[in-house]
């Protein structure tokens, strides 16, 4: 399992390395680069989900329809 993400801003293109969080899905990320609050794209459970380039680890484990929304 990986637990680091590179989020990529939509807005910007800036990139970060992430740490994932393991026990909860992460709804909200700031990013560093032009402070644009990210969400989840619809469908999506989480900002690594949707920006990242490894999604979360209870999609890495068990599929999408497993993780929690």
């Amino acid at each position: 399992m990986q637990l680091e993400s590179i989020l990529t801003c939509p807005r910007c293109s800036h990139q970060a390395c992430e740490q994932m969080p393991t026990d909860a899905c992460q709804f909200l990320y700031v990013c560093k680069g032009c402070g644009e609050r990210l969400k989840p794209l619809a469908g999506d459970c989480c900002v690594f989900c949707s920006y990242g380039s490894v999604p979360c680890p209870p999609v890495q484990e068990s599929g999408k329809a497993a993780c929690c929304r």
